[in-house]
């Protein structure tokens, strides 16, 4: 078990928010993250790493793809929290949101959110309790005017709180 200080450290790291969505056929599932990054500019890839338990990992795993929405800073509560604490395997996500489907059947969430990409996966690392998947960018969106959401401002400002299969899920 790492000390206080070095917990408390972590936190120091910066994120952002984000959606990361795929699919099994017609079935579409999402989950909150903040573990997203560009790994290389040439050729563009990006990873995003997803807890094993999670519904959106299954997805991923079987279709070969997913996408990243990154999640605006003026997203309201609720709407985070459908994709944050909410589990696909008991609620419709999709229901009540705006999104398109990319090529490979995976949704781009069209709802609060500033830009978004269709990543084909090229290489998954286990990690212990989470798995990154690595992907080639296959395309990207500018979706709405407006500024990406970092997580200090989804914990300072909003107040939020971290789920427990969140990458930075601290126990109290």
């Amino acid at each position: 078990m790492l000390d206080q200080q070095t917990l408390t450290a972590l936190f120091d790291v910066s994120y952002g928010l984000y959606i990361v969505s795929s699919h099994d056929g017609e079935k579409l599932n999402g989950q909150l993250t903040n573990t997203v990054f560009q790994v290389t500019a040439e050729p563009p890839r990006m990873a995003a790493a997803v807890n094993k338990q999670n519904l959106t990992h299954e997805y991923i795993t079987k279709s070969g793809c997913f996408t990243i929405s990154t999640l605006a800073q003026d997203a309201p509560m609720t709407f985070i929290g459908l994709f944050g604490f909410k589990s696909g395997r008991t609620v419709n996500k999709f229901e009540k949101v705006k999104y398109r489907l990319c090529g490979c059947g995976a949704p781009l969430v069209l709802d609060h959110t500033v830009s978004a990409f269709e990543i084909k996966v090229s290489q998954a690392v286990d990690m212990g309790s989470h798995t990154l998947f690595i992907g080639d960018v296959v395309c990207g969106h500018v979706l709405n005017p407006g500024k990406p959401m970092t997580y200090e401002y989804y914990h300072s400002v909003l107040k939020g709180k971290t789920p427990k299969n969140a990458t930075t899920f601290k126990p109290s």
